[in-house]
């Protein structure tokens, strides 16, 4: 265990070396000018200048580079072009609103996944409910973000669409809303803090869930085929319980593979979910900080979600050898 942590470790660092060198190399070739963001549109040039000169920006780019990486090193990751804020107090700021925005997707995708696999095992058969999973599955995350606010805050008005809380008198606490408000025992901050997240929750967790739940459902068929199922069978033993403690295990190998493969495109639908939910966390940030080609923020944001699917991945593999014993980390 130690020497597979040692080794993802290193694995870490040379991943987020190679996310800031490509991000800086992007933003050497792409027409944009931090200075001019800085200064304001009509800002004369001899300001502009000054602004460049005071950044390093006409500095070669391997300088740029590495006064970058000293920084980083120091825990600095300098300040960002919009907010004017240093940016790793931009970051702890808006993290807790994607953290719970994630984790409450990963949780409800987990949940529709289990539940639309064995409805999926018990209709086998039924075509209309696989033309419904493909459906689904294939319906763009855009589409799926416009249109359960359009019906579900528009149309019937049972769930707010935009924003995280509605209480303006919460304490400082963690950032996360709901355990807040648990700890604070205002239940009614902590369903205000639910009512908001439901609907981004559901709309980043359904591509999830379908790709969960094909990975899952080929596995339980091939699990519940094996002879140790029928000896589970022959011992009395529930279908329901043969099922939960023999087969969601054995077949777990498969749907964790999946998952870890599940949270890199859940960063790129963060993006989108939280620009259309004005949901206030790094998603909608590094969206509005593209606008304003604020590299700082950019670069650090990437690096941040880097590090949070290696650990995700190391995580899930972990989890993979619990489940199975044959499998070695």
């Amino acid at each position: 265990m130690a020497l597979y942590l040692l080794k993802r470790s290193c694995g870490l660092v040379i991943v987020l070396l190679m996310m800031s060198f490509v991000t800086f190399l992007l933003q050497s070739v792409i027409p944009s000018d931090p200075a001019r963001a800085i200064a304001g549109p009509y800002a004369p040039l001899a300001t502009i200048e000054a602004v460049r000169q005071e950044l390093g920006l006409d500095d070669p780019f391997l300088v740029q580079y590495g006064r970058f990486l000293s920084s980083v090193v120091s825990g600095d990751l300098g300040k960002s072009v919009r907010t004017r804020q240093p940016v790793i107090d931009d970051i702890a700021r808006y993290l807790p609103a994607t953290l719970e925005l994630a984790i409450a997707s990963t949780i409800v995708a987990m949940a529709m996944a289990l539940c639309l696999t064995l409805l999926q095992l018990g209709r086998s058969q039924s075509p209309l409910l696989s033309h419904l999973f493909v459906v689904l599955g294939s319906t763009p995350i855009i589409l799926s973000a416009v249109l359960l606010p359009y019906f579900f805050w528009f149309g019937l008005g049972w769930l707010p669409g935009s924003g995280r809380l509605q209480h303006r008198d919460i304490a400082e606490g963690t950032g996360f809303y709901i355990i807040d408000g648990l700890v604070s025992r205002r239940l009614d901050i902590t369903a205000d803090a639910l009512t908001h997240l439901l609907l981004p929750a559901i709309a980043l967790a359904l591509p999830f869930a379908m790709a969960i739940v094909r990975s899952l459902a080929a596995s339980l068929r091939e699990v519940m085929r094996q002879s140790y199922i029928r000896t589970a069978r022959g011992k009395g033993l529930s279908e329901m319980s043969v099922l939960l403690r023999h087969g969601i295990r054995n077949a777990a190998s498969a749907p964790l593979a999946m998952t870890g493969l599940q949270v890199r495109l859940l960063f790129g639908n963060l993006l989108v979910v939280e620009s259309v939910f004005s949901w206030p966390g790094l998603g909608l940030y590094l969206t509005q900080s593209f606008a304003t080609a604020d590299l700082p923020a950019i670069l650090a944001v990437s690096m941040t979600f880097g590090a949070i699917y290696i650990v995700v991945n190391v995580v899930i593999d972990i989890a993979q050898a619990l489940a199975d014993p044959r499998i070695e980390l």
